[in-house]
């Protein structure tokens, strides 16, 4: 008996059937957009099928100009450019797999001075004003997506899914906060509703019957002056009576201001609302984000909440996801902890989509770990991501390896990264490692630290060892009241009720939201905290927020005279400044750092070179050092002067801002090759 037999369970649609329950859910991956990668995108999406797959979704393809996402996007309205396609949907159908071509129109958030939308309304997410449709254009637009379905079986596709979610164009046609057209495609939400109807219609009629239909609906907008629940309802029974196959889950607009796919998303956290929608419509539904392992896909079917599961980050941090899952091997899974550092930071950057714990995702063609025709002895010290990721992936390709690691624990920074709040996911990543270092036979000595003699036995050497805080050269820096940040969060010393906070990046974020949250918050208190509310009661479940007092006083301060979190992820960073400023965190940013006595923390701010300085005193209980990071390269002269064969990965190479992508990629990159 299978560990997840409704997940596993295969799902007949009358004209075919799909041989499990996962989806994997449309990414921009990059690959889409340009003829020259169609050979790697072939092969990204054949990695999938061969690991078990039932229905992949590609990007957003425009089925016109107007819709697309960036210049010369992915566009489907041609014979040509859908012969083109077939080496993709080949290499699906050469693993049992089946694939559906996302028809995305951009509507306003395209990013090209092309865009059109139901109105001249301008995105406060893109820097041009779209110009407001014809009736005649909107008409024509409805047939351009049926055209690009018809194209897209011609090319081979198994079905389409019409992206009518996240704010683009469908999105934009149904709201009134985004069409205040009077004619026949405006007015009235009924009115609203005839153009997503229309296309389902229309795309029916040319693609017949044995064809997969799928739309992504919103059912959360998130945003003011959205859809109400009965509208939600009403569109999606007379989507089913216009002929869609199947009704996927979307949450959230691109500008709405409530997170839906970050870490600190609770998992599962939009389940229910697929599992309202589905006791209303008789088509299979989907439920999405925030959905990382089988357990909790299993979990959602089995309750009734959904017939299908779409997952699109957990595929690409592991591919194999699915025949782990059939195979008794999840634990084997590489779970996708939401971070978004190599995904959709990647995406909205206009850069190749790939993920921080599988750099091959995307680069299937260009990072390959074949077995290795010659065994060597390699020695990896240091347990971080660097390492471990050398250990490992050096172990899968043949190669004997010991791992040598100082502390009582592996994990380096992400042992710590797991202890804050909202990145508890990070302790999954600790669990993956863990585990294959016992299946690929890497020999683990803790508690041990490597010198030159012993790494002088080996055939090569693999130095990971990380990176340690910097300590600035303030007066007062020894004063008892400092700690560094290591010593907070491995909770080797508790905070006081003020707190000052020395330096804004990354850490000196996690640090603040360590000092003012608890891990592992509830799905209740979440939706609380970011007025997530029953969309039957508030129009796109946009709520007011419940915010509790905050525990702390505390002060994030920086050198820079910039905004803090400038340097965050793209789609990660206002979600941090959001919940630091919901909790009361003063910043203060063009600082200078004085001294530190008993008084507290003196510092002098210049907000910018036309203000004037000003001294203050922070009259903290306790000061936090977040001013950096040191690497600690001890081996390295060592080896050299032993002639021993060494690679310097991760923050052992360079210690700026915590990089994991960065280490993760170079380790992988080494093991391709040692």
């Amino acid at each position: 008996m299978s560990e997840y037999p409704h997940l596993l369970s295969p799902l007949d649609l009358g004209h075919t059937t799909l041989r499990n329950r996962v989806i994997m859910g449309s990414i921009h991956s990059k690959l889409e957009d340009r003829a020259k990668d169609t050979e790697k995108w072939a092969a990204y999406f054949a990695e999938r099928a061969k690991g078990g797959v039932a229905l992949s979704v590609t990007g957003g393809i425009s089925p016109n100009r107007t819709g697309w996402l960036l210049p010369f996007g992915g566009t489907m309205n041609s014979n040509r450019v859908a012969d083109r396609h077939r080496v993709v949907t080949d290499a699906v159908h050469e693993h049992d797999g089946k694939i559906a071509m996302q028809v995305l129109h951009a509507g306003r958030y395209g990013y090209h001075p092309f865009t059109k939308s139901a109105s001249a309304r301008k995105s406060p997410i893109t820097p041009f004003r779209p110009r407001a449709f014809s009736s005649k254009e909107i008409d024509r637009t409805a047939t351009d997506f049926a055209t690009s379905a018809k194209l897209a079986r011609r090319a081979g596709y198994d079905g389409i899914e019409i992206m009518g979610s996240e704010g683009y164009l469908i999105n934009q046609m149904i709201t009134a906060r985004t069409n205040d057209r009077t004619d026949a495609w405006g007015g009235t939400a009924a009115k609203r509703m005839r153009f997503p109807v229309e296309i389902v219609k229309r795309t029916r009629e040319l693609v017949g019957d044995d064809f997969i239909v799928m739309y992504r609906m919103s059912l959360l907008d998130l945003v003011d002056d959205a859809q109400s629940w009965e509208e939600t309802v009403e569109l999606a029974l007379l989507l089913e009576d216009a002929g869609v196959s199947i009704i996927n889950t979307g949450i959230g607009w691109h500008e709405a201001r409530i997170p839906t796919i970050v870490t600190s998303v609770p998992r599962a956290a939009f389940a229910w609302t697929t599992g309202r929608l589905k006791e209303s419509v008789t088509v299979p539904v989907v439920a999405s984000n925030r959905i990382n392992t089988p357990e909790v896909a299993e979990q959602i079917l089995a309750d009734g909440q959904a017939d299908l599961i779409s997952m699109a980050r957990p595929l690409l941090a592991d591919p194999d996801f699915v025949a782990k899952a059939a195979e008794g091997r999840a634990d084997e899974i590489i779970t996708c902890i939401a971070c978004n550092q190599a995904c959709l930071d990647h995406t909205f950057k206009n850069q190749r989509a790939t993920c921080m714990l599988n750099p091959r995702a995307g680069f299937e063609t260009e990072l390959v770990l074949t077995p290795t025709r010659r065994a060597k002895r390699v020695a990896v010290v240091g347990a971080g991501p660097a390492g471990l990721a050398a250990a490992v992936e050096l172990a899968g390709r043949g190669h004997t390896v010991e791992l040598f690691e100082s502390g009582s624990e592996i994990g380096g920074q992400f042992r710590l990264a797991a202890r804050i709040p909202g990145k508890e996911e990070f302790a999954e990543t600790l669990r993956y490692y863990t585990r294959m270092l016992e299946v690929r036979g890497v020999t683990v000595h803790l508690e041990t630290r490597a010198d030159v003699s012993v790494l002088t036995s080996f055939d090569e050497v693999v130095v990971a060892t990380g990176v340690e805080p910097r300590v600035p050269t303030v007066p007062g820096v020894d004063h008892p009241s400092v700690v560094t940040y290591q010593q907070l969060v491995t909770g080797e010393v508790e905070a006081g009720e003020t707190v000052a906070v020395m330096g804004a990046g990354g850490i000196g974020f996690d640090v603040s939201e360590f000092l003012l949250h608890d891990p592992h918050e509830s799905l209740e208190h979440w939706m609380e905290r970011w007025g997530v509310v029953d969309p039957a009661k508030e129009r796109g479940g946009l709520g007011t927020k419940l915010l509790a007092p905050p525990r702390r006083q505390v002060y994030l301060l920086q050198r820079k005279t910039t905004d803090h979190g400038k340097g965050l992820g793209k789609t990660t960073g206002w979600v941090h400044r959001t919940t630091l400023k919901d909790s009361g965190v003063e910043m203060i940013k063009g600082v200078s750092y004085d001294r530190i006595d008993d008084e507290g923390l003196h510092i002098t701010v210049r907000e910018s070179d036309k203000a004037a300085p000003v001294e203050m005193l922070i009259r903290a209980d306790t000061i936090v050092l977040c001013t950096g990071q040191e690497s600690v390269r001890d081996l390295v002269d060592g080896l050299e002067q032993a002639g021993v064969t060494h690679h310097v990965i991760g923050g052992a190479d360079v210690a700026a801002e915590l990089d994991a992508k960065r280490a993760i990629k170079q380790a992988t990159e080494l093991a391709a090759v040692i």
